[in-house]
């Protein structure tokens, strides 16, 4: 009997020295400890909050709101829910986050390249501009942009105007308003066949160059194909579509597209900033690439622009993708200023005037908290991907 007592402890001492078990044990342990913590802080939250008569969980969701709110992108009026309200505050965020980071990707990269230009003037611009944005705090460029550039802006009847269809004034970028009718569904549905074909392309034309070595003329193939197919259906559909121009009426325009001036103020901002960031990891990316293939690609005759396309960005990207990973996740993150200015994203309407009025403070919180979550991780989700796509493959 002592003997098969000692083997039974014998081999529980072996488990726990093994380490794969003991790291097991460790992280359930862990795992374990925070669930309770959590469990913890909001069971006891919830007791408070019952003693207090303070009312919990999500019902709020679809009782009235009682406000308006500045911009919409779906039809939202006083007598909508909360849970809409919380719907166009999601949506004006990911607005705001996507037209942010389409131009501060574009002008990060031309501020980046600009630095290492031949011409003296364009690269101590390119340095100028680095160096000023990049160490103003971003909302002291918010309340630059919202109130010492565009309150300036004239009145809508002295609206500054491009060929009496585009307007801007103090209240706003006034647009022409692209209207659908039956039949545009179909010519939205060839721009997807084209951007898909266009993808194909490129990746059939990397499997041929690597295969013969020749090049295929993918820019303007692509190009082609995005402006080709999309109006060659236009036209077999009639032209289903006809212009809506804004108009002043009274004292301010109607029709059209209005955008803003929160939202021109926010994505000028976050824009420019988020840019010179940018710029300096195209900088390091670009540094990265060994100046001996600079030197071999101009031994051979290649031009300026094409060494930079052919040899300098492909090889860069492997650096700067990372790095824009985080910037990227940073601007949604700065979106949240724009209630320093008002912009109705999901932080200003749903744990502002949302939360003021109703006091579901855990709710709101909890449900912002993880919006701005799945946000980022669907970013870094992407550009993970995306890396590991530019990554350089090495041989087995």
């Amino acid at each position: 009997m002592s003997e098969e007592i000692r083997a039974k402890a014998s081999s529980s001492g072996s488990m726990l020295n093994n380490p794969r078990v003991r790291a097991i044990l460790y992280q359930a342990l862990l795992l374990f400890g925070l669930g309770y913590f959590f469990y913890s802080i909001v069971s006891n939250a919830l007791n408070n909050m019952e003693a207090r008569g303070i009312k919990s969980g999500f019902d709020f969701l679809f009782t009235a709101s009682g406000f308006d709110i500045l911009m919409t992108l779906v039809p939202y009026s006083a007598t909508s829910t909360y849970g809409m309200t919380f719907v166009v505050g999601l949506l004006n965020t990911i607005l705001v986050s996507i037209v942010g980071i389409f131009f501060a990707t574009v002008l990060g990269f031309l501020i980046g390249v600009a630095y290492f230009s031949n011409n003296w003037l364009i690269k101590r611009l390119s340095v100028v501009y680095v160096e000023t944005f990049r160490n103003i705090p971003l909302l002291l460029q918010v309340f630059f942009w919202y109130f010492a550039v565009l309150a300036s802006l004239p009145s809508a009847r002295e609206s500054l105007s491009l060929g009496e269809v585009i307007f801007l004034n103090v209240r706003g970028l006034y647009l022409p308003d692209l209207v659908g009718g039956a039949g545009s569904s179909i010519v939205y549905g060839s721009i997807v066949v084209a951007i898909a074909a266009i993808v194909f392309l490129k990746k059939w034309a990397k499997k041929r160059q690597d295969d013969t070595g020749e090049q295929f003329p993918v820019a303007l193939t692509s190009l082609g194909i995005l402006l080709g197919l999309p109006l060659i259906t236009l036209f077999i559909m009639g032209v289903p579509f006809t212009w809506d121009f804004p108009e002043l009426k009274g004292f301010n325009f109607r029709g059209g597209i209005t955008v803003i001036p929160e939202l021109m103020a926010l994505t000028i901002a976050l824009s420019v900033y988020t840019g010179a960031f940018i710029a300096e990891a195209v900088r390091a990316g670009v540094q990265s690439v060994p100046h001996g293939q600079t030197e071999a690609a101009r031994s051979i005759g290649l031009r300026e622009n094409r060494i930079m396309s052919l040899i300098i960005v492909p090889q860069a990207m492997r650096v700067i993708v990372p790095l824009l990973n985080s910037e990227y996740q940073s601007l949604v993150k700065n979106s949240t200023l724009a209630t320093a200015i008002g912009y109705p994203d999901l932080f200003t309407v749903f744990v502002g005037t949302s939360l003021n009025q109703t006091g579901q403070a855990i709710e709101i919180v909890f449900m912002t908290m993880a919006v701005y979550f799945v946000i980022n991780m669907t970013i870094s989700f992407l550009m993970n991907r995306f890396n590991a796509s530019v990554a350089l493959v090495e041989r087995k």
